[in-house]
């Protein structure tokens, strides 16, 4: 079979709607509006570094749906897997404005959406597996019982069909009904992947341990190749056959929104890889991709010895 694409991920894309102004949502009178979604924030970030990637969902064919449909076109991404269907609804949330590196708050109205139906109906495994890679988040397999089992069923096909598998737990409690199930949940999806990218408090939550050593044996343990424990400012942990270590931050000049860092380190980490980088060499380039996403200022960026196409645009982002 011929490879098409590099990526391809699942996930629910949602209109995100930005307050322009500091504040409690309810006083804010102004927004903007974008694309949100951990998937399609990953799908984005390795398009624009000039990797082809795919993404399949489900969109409304209301305002918002035809929105989000265009702007991951626009970006190049292959969306010819997402259904748009009249008779549901399409995701959105809104999001205060944050300066200074705290929370912000969010307010998610996704319960029911289009997404949500997803199943192993919307999985083309002849699609699938003309990638190299799948993406897969604790998001999209949280949303309904049937995203879970497709988020299970492409990641068993993609790991039978030799292509490689990474996982991001993302933990987001207020889509499981209990604790115990989302961590037996994304354990259970972890075993599955290749390459397990867990923050450190994510770690401590799903396996019990408290050190970035102990959450990176505990999924080495049970079968995954690369562990990757993000650590804030300190930058990261990794594990894998060859060894260990630790990859330094790259410091910011002020804190404004972690909100997506974590996607765009998953970003660094995958286009690295697939370039074919070393691991370390990823782990860098994942900590400088979410450190800019996170901070304001220009961070430097790391020595990367290959001039591939992904390198040079990332240069120039």
């Amino acid at each position: 079979m011929t490879r098409t694409l590099d990526v391809i991920t699942f996930g629910e894309a949602m209109m995100l709607l930005v307050a322009d102004q500091p504040g409690p949502l309810e006083h804010a009178e102004a927004f903007h509006k974008r694309a949100a979604g951990a998937e399609t924030n990953v799908a984005i970030g390795l398009a624009r570094l000039g990797l082809k990637v795919g993404w399949a969902s489900r969109l409304g064919t209301d305002s918002m749906g035809r929105y989000l449909l265009a702007a991951m076109a626009k970006e190049g991404i292959d969306c010819t897997h997402v259904v748009c269907d009249a008779a549901q609804k399409t995701g959105f949330m809104i999001k205060g404005k944050v300066t200074d590196g705290s929370d912000p708050p969010i307010e998610y109205h996704r319960k029911g959406s289009a997404a949500s139906h997803m199943g192993e109906i919307d999985i083309d495994e002849a699609w699938l597996q003309s990638a190299r890679h799948l993406h897969a988040t604790g998001v999209f397999a949280a949303i309904s019982a049937s995203t879970l089992t497709a988020a299970r069923k492409t990641m068993d096909l993609m790991r039978a069909a030799g292509r490689s598998v990474s996982f991001d737990p993302n933990l987001r409690p207020t889509l499981w009904a209990t604790p115990e199930l989302m961590r037996e949940s994304i354990n259970d999806l972890a075993t599955r992947a290749d390459w397990v990218l867990p923050g450190m408090e994510e770690g401590r939550f799903l396996t019990g341990e408290t050190t970035p050593e102990g959450v990176a044996r505990f999924y080495r343990q049970r079968g995954t190749k690369l562990v990757v424990v993000k650590l804030g400012s300190e930058g990261a942990y990794f594990e894998d056959a060859s060894g260990s270590g630790r990859v330094a931050g790259f410091p910011v000049a002020q804190v404004i929104d972690t909100v997506g860092a974590g996607d765009g380190f998953a970003v660094g980490v995958i286009s690295a890889l697939l370039d074919g980088l070393s691991v370390p060499e990823a782990v860098k380039r994942g900590t400088w991709i979410g450190a800019r996403r996170a901070g304001a200022g220009r961070q430097r960026r790391p020595a990367d010895p290959r001039r591939t196409q992904r390198s040079r645009a990332l240069k120039k982002q």
